[in-house]
């Protein structure tokens, strides 16, 4: 699992495990091939498609002549060059239903097959085609020119050009996508984060408040939130610097201020992550590669996603039990909205799957797609404006990160020698111990220690759980009220 914030940067966020991500290579284009010439229609299909797109003048009959028509027939005779107006050009063969399923091609006016008429085969490649059309096209014009010339004699000052009356501005209705995406653009921004050593990303963020903050991922600014800088452009293209308020490792989240800003910013709605079902429409909005104020569409492909990713740093990795999106997510979209179909913020994008292997390449986008849930994402917000520093909850055990143990394990041994399970902590007071395998949180599976956190994280302090969890084969369930950990260290 890879983040996918630094959309300029050479190298990619880390996942667990380590994903390198670069631009994705874009797929080549198919080969053009030379136009050819249509193949030669039957006789009825030819005099059919004539007939149906234009009036054919009609030819004289080949009956002797008979001594009282008056006057004689005249022989056919063939239209002198230069004569005006032209007969009209052959229709097309796309006009027919040369697309290949019979039907009218998207643009062109559809025909109806005579009954039994061999299908026309494929005409030349799309330039063929469109110059086929542009003679068509000429040819009605020219007509309707000569008729018009013919019908005004000299008075060259009349004019035969019609335009609307009373023109209307297209209107997108508030339900549509483009009406979420014109409402929700003025409040993302593009966050460009710059270290003190010059190195730098681009992400994105959007406003949570009136006074300014801005939410965001914190590996889009982890590597400016020391001695670098920030800055925040809105889609109106206004720019303005920011600072950083508080940020989580733990949970990938990160709140700005920006400095001196604006008065009339909008806030975006936040939804209820809770309540989102698999299927729900999506739309995310961000800065794929720097290309700010992108949208792209998809669906909930599922929920409660365990994900472990990292900031790129080095650092501790951040878990979330996410919501998976099929909504297109690249480098750079991280910390920015994932909206419902009511424009509500229902997650942080934060993360992708990546198949990028090569520390030369960056990952891109295959359709799964990671977002922390706005209700989670809310409350350390609210914890980091009010305080600087995250809360954790925490249930006072150290479990490996081992992911294939079917199960988080209480680890033996916790960081620098310390026990495993703390003492007095939760877990001991539950009765745990190490080497315990937890199955279950709540009514969640659990299948590694990663997952476990993951769960953990979407509580708060003080609530309180059912762990399910096997010793020696046995398997017990214990009520567990969950404590806290002051910041990321």
């Amino acid at each position: 699992m890879s983040t996918e914030n630094e959309g300029n940067e050479g190298t990619a966020a880390q996942a667990a495990p380590s994903v390198p991500s670069a631009p994705p290579v874009p797929a080549a284009a198919p080969e053009g091939t030379p136009a050819s010439p249509p193949a030669p229609a039957s006789p009825e299909s030819s005099e059919a498609t004539a007939t149906e797109q234009f009036q054919q003048p009609e030819q004289p009959s080949q009956q002797p002549q008979r001594s009282n028509d008056w006057p004689p027939p005249q022989p056919p005779q063939s239209q002198p060059a230069g004569t005006w107006p032209p007969p009209p050009a052959a229709v097309p063969a796309y006009a027919h239903g040369a697309g290949g399923d019979g039907g009218p091609v998207w643009g062109a006016p559809g025909q109806l097959q005579t009954p039994g008429a061999p299908r026309k085969r494929r005409g030349g490649g799309l330039v063929a085609a469109v110059a086929v059309a542009a003679l068509v096209a000429g040819g009605i014009g020219g007509a309707l020119g000569y008729w018009a010339a013919d019908r005004n004699g000299n008075n060259s000052s009349d004019s035969t050009t019609v335009t609307a009356s009373n023109p209307q501005v297209l209107k997108r209705d508030p339900g549509t996508v483009a009406g979420v995406a014109a409402k929700a653009l003025p409040s993302v921004v593009t966050i460009n984060a710059q270290s003190g050593d010059g190195e730098g990303g681009t992400g994105t963020g959007f406003v949570y408040d009136k006074e300014g903050h801005i939410l965001t991922n914190n590996h889009v600014v982890a590597s400016a939130a020391n001695s670098g800088l920030l800055t925040a452009t809105f889609s109106n293209g206004k720019k303005y610097d920011a600072e950083v308020v508080g940020r989580a490792q733990g949970y990938d989240v990160a709140v700005l201020k920006l400095k001196n800003a604006p008065s009339g910013l909008t806030p975006l709605a936040l939804g209820n992550s809770d309540q989102v079902a698999v299927g729900d429409s999506t739309i995310a909005i961000g800065a794929p590669f720097g290309l700010s104020n992108t949208v792209t569409t998809g669906i909930i492909s599922a929920k409660n996603r365990p994900v472990a990713s990292g900031d790129g740093s080095g650092g501790s990795n951040s878990y979330m039990s996410a919501l998976q999106t099929d909504a297109s997510i690249n480098p750079g979209n991280s910390g920015g909205p994932l909206l419902d179909a009511r424009g509500a913020v229902i997650g942080i994008n934060s993360a992708i799957q990546s198949t990028g292997s090569s520390a030369q390449s960056q990952a891109g986008s295959i359709g799964l797609g990671f977002a922390i849930p706005i209700n989670q994402a809310r409350n350390v917000a609210q914890q980091l404006i009010k305080t600087g520093q995250p809360v954790y909850p925490v249930i006072g055990a150290t479990v490996t990160m081992d992911e294939q143990t079917g199960g988080a394990v209480i680890s033996n041994q916790g960081s620098g020698g310390t026990p495993a399970v703390s003492p007095d902590g939760p877990a001991a007071r539950a009765g745990l111990k190490a080497g315990d395998v937890i199955t279950k949180f709540n009514d969640s599976v659990i299948d590694s220690g990663p997952t476990l956190i993951g769960e953990i994280w979407t509580h708060k302090p003080g609530d309180k759980v059912t762990l399910t969890y096997k010793r020696d084969g046995k398997v017990s369930t214990a009520e567990v009220t969950l404590g806290q950990r002051k910041g990321d260290n």
